[in-house]
C-alpha cells in the first residue's frame, strides 16, 4: 500500500471518535433524554447562545459515541486488528475518546454561537465550517494527550471536508437526503 494511501486511513481513522461525535445528536434526535438546550435558553443582545437544538443528549451522547469507538480503536489495536492504521496505541482510550469527543462537540457549539451572531438559522448551512468546527475542536481538545503534527490536522481538516460532501451527495442521491449539501 502506498504511504499516502495509509496516512489518508490513519488520518481517517483517528478522527472516527470525532466524526461520531458529530453525528451522535443526528442519530438520537428522537431519545427523548436530556432535551435541554446547553445554553438554557440564554441570550446575547436577544439572539440565543447556541439555539435549542444544541442540547445535554447530544452532548451526552456525543461524548458517549466517542468514547466508545475510541475504546473499539483499542481492542483494535491490542488484537492487531488496526495496529496497521494507527497512529498511537490507545492505551489511554477513555481520555482519547473524552477529549475527541468533547473537543467535537466543542467546535460545533463554538460555530452555532458565531451562526446565531451573524444571524443564520439553526440548520442552515455555514460552509465550509459546517465540515470543520468538530475537526477543530477535536484536534485542539486532544492536543494535551497526542502531537498532533500540523500534517496530521490539516490533512484530517481536508479529508473532513472532502469526506463530509461524497456523503451528503450519496445520501441525496439514494435519496435518504433532501438536498445534497
Amino acid at each position: 500500500m502506498s504511504e499516502v494511501i495509509l496516512f489518508l486511513m490513519k488520518c481517517i481513522y483517528f478522527m472516527l471518535p470525532a466524526y461520531f461525535a458529530n453525528m451522535a445528536p443526528v442519530i438520537v434526535k428522537r431519545v427523548n433524554f436530556l432535551v435541554y438546550p446547553v445554553d438554557l435558553g440564554r441570550e446575547m443582545n436577544k439572539k440565543p447562545l447556541f439555539g435549542r437544538n444544541k442540547t445535554f443528549r447530544g452532548l451526552f451522547f456525543g461524548i458517549l459515541f466517542a468514547v466508545i469507538v475510541s475504546y473499539l480503536q483499542f481492542v483494535g489495536y491490542k488484537t492487531g486488528f488496526s495496529s496497521g492504521i494507527s497512529f498511537f496505541s490507545y492505551n489511554n482510550w477513555l481520555v482519547f475518546g473524552f477529549l475527541m469527543g468533547t473537543g467535537a462537540l466543542a467546535g460545533d457549539l463554538v460555530k452555532s454561537f458565531f451562526k446565531r451572531r451573524i444571524g443564520i438559522n439553526p440548520g442552515s448551512k455555514f460552509i465550509p465550517f459546517d465540515q470543520s468546527d468538530f475537526v477543530i475542536g477535536a484536534s485542539i481538545f486532544i492536543m494535551p494527550v497526542f502531537a498532533l503534527t500540523w500534517n496530521i490536522f490539516l490533512t484530517s481538516l481536508v479529508l473532513s471536508f472532502v469526506l463530509d460532501i461524497l456523503v451528503n451527495h450519496a445520501a441525496f442521491y439514494l435519496k435518504i437526503r433532501s438536498e445534497k449539501w
